[in-house]
């Protein structure tokens, strides 16, 4: 996992907003120990908003900063990254805040995505997808555009060049994201047609930074409406099986 400085880093770069995430909860906070000096350690690693509140586990706090969830000490003296796990069920206590948290930070981004969609009353999933225009399996993934959304799955586009900021993969992206027709551009990019580069203030760069700060290694990487992350191209049939049978389970709540 990323450095709470990285997540300072990313927020400053990128100027993120995640304010809607949070509601204040004054009496909640008054129950927090030592809350001005653990406030005050928070503040030096993470800019912007974040929320504390009681964990699973006595004496340790949990701090919610999309897209991370930390632990701090009732002392302010640890910081603990990680899951914990209750060893009497098996259950992982983390995993829904750290993936609500995840789905946040993706999701603030949502107007810069690229979105290829079924009718309004037809969607059943939204998938968000960190692509290169340059993998084979982001094509592959591309290729399935028309099948997904027949089957009620919408797919939000977020750049992700593999070989980082300054690549071919990243003028392509840049292009795509500055065209007129963004559609368009990134299905004729990723059908391998050579655009004439267009440059502008694209945010592929927060796209990008967004990825590295969820630890993608790899495209597609696709984050589930639950906030899960799924690295790795599936089809569109599987895939739609798979979150039917989960949204029935309830496990993408």
């Amino acid at each position: 996992m990323k450095s709470p400085k990285i997540i300072l880093n990313f927020i400053l770069y990128s100027g993120f907003v995640l304010g809607m995430f949070f509601h204040a909860n004054v009496s909640a906070e008054q129950k927090i120990k030592n809350l001005d000096k653990i406030k005050k350690i928070i503040t030096q690693r993470i800019a912007g908003e974040y929320k504390i509140q009681q964990s699973a586990v006595k004496g340790l706090y949990m701090v919610i900063a999309p897209p991370h969830v930390l632990y701090i000490s009732e002392d302010a003296n640890y910081i603990v990254e990680g899951n914990i796990t209750n060893i009497n069920t098996g259950e992982d206590l983390t995993s829904r805040y750290r993936n609500s948290a995840r789905f946040a930070a993706v999701d603030a981004l949502k107007d810069s995505m690229i979105i290829f969609s079924p009718a309004e009353d037809k969607i059943k999933h939204v998938i968000t997808v960190f692509t290169d225009i340059d993998c084979y399996y982001c094509q592959k993934l591309h290729k399935e555009i028309a099948e997904f959304n027949q089957l009620g799955i919408q797919v939000r586009y977020l750049a992700y060049p593999r070989q980082g900021i300054g690549s071919a993969s990243y003028d392509k992206a840049v292009t795509v994201w500055c065209s007129k027709d963004k559609k368009a551009a990134l299905t004729r990019a990723k059908n391998g047609e050579e655009l004439e580069n267009i440059k502008c203030d694209s945010p592929v760069d927060k796209h990008f930074a967004l990825g590295n700060l969820l630890n993608v290694r790899g495209t597609p990487a696709i984050v589930l409406e639950n906030g899960q992350l799924y690295p790795g191209y599936i089809p569109a049939a599987r895939l739609s099986k798979a979150l039917d049978r989960a949204k029935k389970s309830g496990a993408l709540k």
